[in-house]
């Protein structure tokens, strides 16, 4: 079965993260509404269950429980991805919402990396800073050690261009982690 289970807790955050690659569902609650609502989409849009229940020090702002959440979040993939034997590996997406359009492409190859460009001119979606998009992106990238490559090509509504981004990532991880054979996808035989 392909679960994680992982729980940080820092000065900063409290977080009770659990995951399952093989089932669907979301809940969650990080304090932040605009947040949750991303996690959400990213779940259902991925393919996966995740339950998440997070305290942070958002009276600050909300840097270190979304941040620690991708951490959490990449450190549960890596743990229930295993050795990786019989996935995809590499996936890409573009995805549209409404009048933004985003794109991600990912490998599953061990080696942490994240090239990410999107311009926003709101600062805020809701309660969430647009710029912790790519902290969150980061974070989930370099803990479960995959490349990442994602770019919010256009669009004008902070909103839309977040989630776009977000669901473009989770579909590319919903290709990606998928069963097609039993061998590690990989010329050395390991990743």
């Amino acid at each position: 079965m392909r679960i994680a289970t992982v729980e940080r807790k820092t000065k900063e955050t409290d977080i009770l993260l659990k995951l399952d690659l093989d089932s669907q569902g979301a809940d969650i609650v990080t304090g932040i509404g605009f947040f949750d609502h991303m996690l959400c989409a990213f779940a259902t849009h991925a393919g996966i269950n995740l339950y998440i229940r997070a305290k942070g020090d958002i009276e600050v702002d909300g840097h270190h429980t979304v941040e620690d959440i991708g951490i959490a979040l990449g450190r549960a993939f890596k743990e229930a991805l295993g050795n990786k034997a019989g996935i995809v590996r590499f996936a890409d997406c573009f995805l549209p919402m409404d009048e933004a359009l985003a794109f991600a492409a990912l490998d599953i190859s061990g080696r942490s990396f994240l090239d990410y460009e999107s311009r926003f001119i709101e600062s805020f979606c809701g309660d969430y800073e647009t710029a912790l998009t790519e902290e969150f992106l980061r974070a989930l990238a370099f803990n479960a050690e995959i490349t990442l490559h994602v770019k919010c090509m256009y669009g004008s509504n902070a909103h839309h261009k977040t989630e776009a981004i977000y669901k473009a990532v989770a579909r590319c991880l919903r290709n990606a982690i998928k069963i097609e054979g039993s061998a590690v996808p990989s010329s050395k035989g390991t990743l």
